[in-house]
């Protein structure tokens, strides 16, 4: 199979080029698969071509594109993730919802796989690995025979990658998962990524061991994760869930009543909540902050620092004397170490003394290609609070 040819100017430091390290292209569509060369005019590898994305080239192999077989590089790539998934991670003892392709890290770039039950959803950040959906899904069924696939892709994307997703009727699909043996019902219509968080899997597990007989508070609760966890793991006394999204919050109290447990679902802006309770002298024993991504450009960075500051900053007002807080962030742009700076100055104006005891990030099935530090996007911190 012949590919169009680019070529570099200079060779990009990780997966990415850019349109100024791209020297020529000859007559290549945008999604197509492309063979790239170096200056010297050497194989460098094959890409994901795309001259209206800021992302021009998505290097996703160095093999010779004069040798390169495209089928057969996507289903040994689908084998290995899966492989990975089932004989090294294990997970499928545990539960029966994870992410199955995790974008960089499983070298498939612009592309996330997740699967729940029967359903496999496909979530594409890139025109390329979008135009490759037929073929990904055969690459899939070899492992999942009876799979119902679904297509997801956020408007954004659409948008910046330039193209038009059509109505997909199965996403009126729902499914009933089982995570360490909490039950979710996930529905394909709506929300957020592909339905449903498998990258907190672990943290909520974890959490959970600090809910025995408290009082605890899920600030951007979605559908009820981490209070589900508290309530029916922990042994929470009582846990309150605020979500804005009123169709999250009726999955919340859907949730909940499947796992034969009491949550009061709130369906509310978490500010003002969160103003509400501190105003009425409210406190909790367990709270747990993680809200949607509020740095998801430079231009808006400052901006989503200052509010990631405010939120914790009010969270922490409702966390009593010797309780635990635990604060997450899903913003690439945002680091670990910045986080970090962000919470112990959140403390500080709080007036409260944050005593760090544990930093984590996203599950095992979310694995980060070396070359691309960037996919270490969760961040997620337990502090006591004095």
């Amino acid at each position: 199979m012949k590919f169009p040819k680019v070529k570099l100017s200079h060779a990009p430091a990780g997966p990415n080029a850019f349109r100024r390290m791209v020297d020529s292209c000859e007559l290549a569509l945008p999604g197509d698969v492309v063979a790239v060369y170096d200056k010297h005019g050497s194989p460098y590898g094959l890409a994901l071509y795309n001259p209206r994305s800021q992302i021009m080239l998505r290097i996703f192999t160095r093999e010779n594109p004069e040798t390169f077989d495209l089928d057969a590089f996507l289903g040994k790539q689908v084998a290995k993730a899966v492989s990975f998934r089932r004989d090294i991670l294990g997970l499928e003892r545990t539960t029966d919802a994870f992410r199955l392709v995790h974008d960089y890290g499983d070298g498939l770039p612009g592309l996330t796989v997740d699967i729940y039950g029967s359903h496999i959803v496909l979530e594409f950040y890139s025109l390329g690995m979008y135009k490759l959906a037929a073929r990904l899904e055969t690459a899939f069924r070899k492992h999942f025979p009876k799979a119902v696939f679904h297509h997801r892709a956020s408007s954004y994307t659409q948008e910046m990658e330039g193209f038009v997703m059509p109505p997909d009727a199965s996403a009126l699909y729902k499914a009933r998962i089982n995570e360490n043996g909490v039950l979710f019902d996930v529905s394909f219509s709506g929300g957020h990524k592909t339905g449903f968080f498998c990258d907190q899997r672990e943290n909520r597990l974890y959490t959970a061991a600090f809910a025995a007989g408290k009082s605890v508070l899920d600030i951007c609760a979605y559908t009820g994760g981490f209070g589900l966890y508290a309530k029916k793991l922990g042994g929470a006394e009582e846990v309150t869930c605020v979500e804005l999204d009123a169709e999250a919050s009726e999955l919340s109290k859907r949730n909940a009543n499947i796992n034969k447990v009491r949550m009061d679902c709130v369906c509310s802006d978490a500010f003002p909540y969160m103003r509400q309770m501190a105003e009425n002298g409210k406190k909790y024993g367990l709270v747990i902050l993680d809200p949607y991504k509020l740095v998801s450009s430079r231009e808006e960075r400052d901006k989503g620092i200052f509010k990631y500051k405010d939120f914790n900053r009010i969270a922490m007002s409702l966390v009593g004397e010797g309780g635990v807080f635990v604060t997450c962030s899903c913003s690439g742009m945002v680091s670990m170490e910045e986080f970090s700076y962000i919470v112990r100055g959140a403390a500080s104006t709080a007036g409260r003394r944050a005593q760090i005891f544990k930093k984590s990030g996203a599950g095992p099935d979310h694995p980060i290609a070396a070359d691309y530090p960037e996919g270490e996007y969760l961040k997620v911190i337990w502090a006591r609070l004095f």
